[in-house]
């Protein structure tokens, strides 16, 4: 049955569950804005107790539903045997044979970077106009509450439901989700599913779902480059000898050819059709500069939901204010690769050392460690449970959704497939195109927020039997 075809909500529930999110929404902006004053940065040298702070608090926003049969909160290894950051975990069994969803979000968040770049506090959350501002406003704290509130929605009109809710709220998907597959070996009893609503993606615009259907996948990894024993003075030895800054710069721009498109051979493409977006409208939601030229080659969209991309996201090197007249000996980028659906990131990631050694320049040595792998995802929307979801966003905004692709990673839900077969997965989000997630200045968009919150509240309704299900 198509999502034309699926019977529409009932008025009366449809009605009663827009009230209650209304009503709501005071109350889910506050629990958010809690949630954005813990600084749960999951990165390596930052502070591990705000990252649990937030598992707390988050435990404690589910055990206020009070539906749950278990809340917790665990901490499992990751393969390099490293403990990861703490997640919450909880569930409610099925009843009278209705199915059991599993909402995920995460409730880590990336480093701010520089605070002179925010507008105001990055753990201030902050309204200007019709946006809350803050590190993880969006990305994700807001996926986290949408579950609450939506199942807070729920709890209205079904007081005691027979759906079967489980809930993982990660806590380090900014830092590889590095504990993840742990996560689900030790807890697949209590994470099992029929559908699985990853709410950690984006909208087509304020005014426009999305139903995520493509990701791309990641791969990371730090690489040395190394020319030298010592640092050198310059001017001595300058000339005849190669500096590691020089080396890695020739070594970084064979990785990209004179479009700008990535000229490494190994890397696919994924042949998929893409809608038509304006340069205009890109270049407003990028922030490209007036007179700077796009790169690559093809539709805008399918450079950035099914080509390969390489980014150069970090370099250790001399800063301009303690640079000396020395030959640099060693530099140490951080590189990043998304990987386009239908390869594995593993291939990817080979082809991409097997690059950088064939084009060392100068002899310059080199080393790679810190590899993070992530393969690329597509979502199979012929089954009910994206029906669904389509006729839920279509109800909540007034709009039908977008099927649209990611150019960002989610590598995890690999792995949630993998563990769970028989699970339809549908990959929602809060953010738009101006939230800027990860960057200085993210932001949630109070009006896609509310219909977030809506459009779950509609899918959970619709779940527990306020349609018949196929």
């Amino acid at each position: 049955m198509s999502s034309h075809e699926r019977p529409v909500t009932p008025p009366e529930v449809l009605d009663r569950l827009k009230s209650s999110v209304r009503e709501g929404m005071p109350a889910s902006i506050a629990d958010l804005s809690a949630l954005v004053r813990i600084p749960s940065v999951s990165w390596l040298g930052f502070d591990e107790s705000h990252v649990a702070q937030t598992a707390e608090h988050t435990a404690e926003l589910l055990r206020s539903l009070q539906i749950f049969e278990t809340v917790q909160i665990d901490r499992a290894p990751a393969a390099d045997g490293a403990l990861g950051q703490p997640a919450v975990l909880a569930r409610r069994a099925p009843r009278n044979g209705r199915p059991t969803v599993l909402l995920y979000a995460h409730h880590d968040v990336q480093p701010p970077g520089d605070d002179a770049e925010w507008s105001t506090p990055p753990f201030e959350p902050t309204v200007r106009g019709d946006r809350l501002y803050g590190r993880g406003a969006a990305d994700d704290k807001a996926g986290v509450v949408a579950h609450v509130a939506a199942i807070r929605a729920l709890l209205e009109i079904f007081p005691d439901p027979d759906l079967g809710i489980a809930v993982f709220i990660e806590g380090e998907e900014e830092f590889g989700s590095r504990s993840f597959a742990a996560l689900l070996d030790r807890h697949r009893d209590l994470l099992s599913a029929d559908v699985i609503v990853v709410a950690d993606s984006d909208n087509w615009s304020v005014d426009t779902p999305s139903l995520t259907v493509g990701l791309r996948g990641n791969v990371t990894f730090a690489l040395t480059v190394s020319t030298l024993a010592h640092a050198s003075h310059s001017g001595m030895f300058g000339g005849v000898v190669p500096d590691a800054l020089l080396a890695s710069i020739a070594l970084l721009a064979t990785l990209h050819d004179a479009d700008g498109a990535v000229a490494v051979a190994g890397l696919h493409s994924h042949d998929q059709a893409v809608p038509v977006v304006s340069d205009d409208q890109l270049r407003a939601d990028t922030g490209l500069l007036e007179g700077v030229q796009f790169i690559g080659r093809g539709e805008k969209l399918h450079r950035i939901w099914a080509q390969p991309s390489i980014t150069v996201t970090g370099v250790d090197a001399p800063s301009v204010q303690n640079a000396s007249n020395t030959l640099i000996p060693a530099v140490r980028v951080k590189v990043s690769v998304r990987v386009a659906p239908g390869q594995k990131a593993s291939d990817a990631f080979a082809a991409v050392e097997r690059h950088l050694q064939a084009h060392a320049p100068f002899g310059a040595h080199l080393s790679i460690d810190s590899v993070d792998l992530g393969d690329p995802f597509l979502v199979d929307t012929s089954g009910w449970a994206a029906d669904e979801a389509i006729t839920a966003m279509t109800e909540a905004w007034g709009a039908e959704p977008v099927l649209a692709g990611v150019g960002g990673s989610i590598p995890f839900i690999a792995q949630l497939v993998e563990t769970f077969p028989e699970a339809q997965v549908l990959v929602t989000g809060v953010e738009d195109p101006e939230t800027r997630a990860h960057s200085p200045n993210e932001s949630l968009h109070l009006g896609v927020f509310h219909r977030a919150v809506l459009t779950e509240a509609v899918l959970l309704a619709r779940l527990n039997g306020a349609v018949d299900l196929p």
